[in-house]
């Protein structure tokens, strides 16, 4: 028999939790039924999550043996989530996937058919469309693409998501890349291993809003820019080379201009101003990209765990069990007599 085991990194997913967990046991029993060497868990990390979410995790796993669940004592991001669930993870094979639907649970069987047989290590879908975007967000989205498969020696596919069939070889693998700060489209590409991308449409959520705003999207393509390429080191020494050459160029014009008399010092006050500006921005230009590459290390060096765990279900029934135990053994309080 070989386990597959589904981990969904859950974020205020009240709303489209029980139409997941409908949607993909629908799916899975019947991939038991074509392939009766397939048995399933599913492993849901709530990141700590301010709604209902973990109230629903609780239910399930209160009717399915097969459900598992990590909740965080604090919301540590998407990322973290990911690591948990692959981290904690049984199975020979692992699938990764968002609890809102936007990673179609039909998609499963066609992705086991591509791993099942070692032809592929790793089955996932690449949007082709960004229908249900704004044009704003779609334009910066594929921009981002293009510079970092541009500055990085690891390419990350157009359109590619982190919904994934993998085997546990790769799994094993990406968990070897222990570092905190994690960019995982990034780690997929750069472990290695063969991929089949599956195209697919964009699929919109039946209901919720996603956590992932601009500003969040923006800072996440930071991480994987900083993650995966030293070419902002670079371009920012190169930046200094230019800014120096053009400070020389400037001070042999004043220099000549000195000489015979074409320096006139207080039409050259705006001139001088801009240039200090200029100059002034991109040293702190500068001086901020390597403060980012800084802060990177120092976070690694701090050697902080990735995450927390707060709550798991044998946390949760051994809790259940201790007070409905506690509650039998509590001497039931006589009625007062009639008088």
């Amino acid at each position: 028999m070989k386990l597959v085991s589904v981990v969904v990194p859950c974020y205020n997913e009240q709303e489209v939790l029980p139409m997941f967990y409908e949607e993909i046991t629908k799916v899975t029993a019947q991939m038991s039924k074509d392939y009766p060497e397939l048995t399933f868990e599913y492993l849901f990390i709530n990141d700590g999550s301010k709604d209902t979410t973990l109230d629903i995790l609780r239910s399930l796993a209160d009717k399915d043996k097969r459900v598992r669940y990590i909740s965080f004592s604090r919301n540590f991001g998407k990322e973290s989530g990911m690591y948990a669930g692959l981290k904690n993870s049984k199975g020979d094979y692992v699938v990764v996937m968002d609890a809102d639907l936007q990673h179609p649970p039909s998609f499963l069987p066609k992705m086991y058919s591509y791993v099942r047989d070692g032809e592929y290590d790793c089955a996932t879908t690449r949007r082709v469309s960004r229908k249900g975007e704004s044009k704003v967000r779609s334009w910066f989205a594929r921009l981002f693409y293009k510079i970092m498969n541009k500055i990085s020696q690891t390419e990350i596919v157009d359109g590619a998501q982190d919904f994934r069939f993998m085997t546990r070889q790769m799994v094993d693998a990406i968990l070897d890349m222990s570092e905190y700060n994690r960019f995982s489209k990034g780690i997929f590409s750069w472990v290695g291993f063969n991929t089949r991308y599956i195209e697919y449409e964009n699929v919109e959520r039946p209901a919720g809003t996603s956590s992932w705003s601009f500003w969040g999207l923006f800072k996440y393509s930071l991480e994987g820019i900083m993650a995966f390429s030293t070419a902002p080191l670079a371009i920012a020494s190169l930046l200094g080379i230019i800014t120096c050459f053009i400070a020389f160029v400037l001070i042999v014009i004043t220099i000549i201009r000195s000489i015979f008399g074409w320096l006139d010092a207080p039409d050259g006050y705006p001139t001088m101003l801009c240039l200090i500006f200029l100059f002034s921005g991109l040293q702190l230009f500068c001086v901020g990209i390597l403060g980012q590459y800084l802060s990177k290390t120092y976070l690694e060096t701090k050697n902080r765990p990735i995450y927390i765990t707060k709550e798991t279900e044998d946390i949760y029934r051994q809790r259940k069990a201790e007070a409905q135990q506690k509650t039998a053994q509590q001497p039931s309080v006589p009625e007062k007599e009639n008088k």
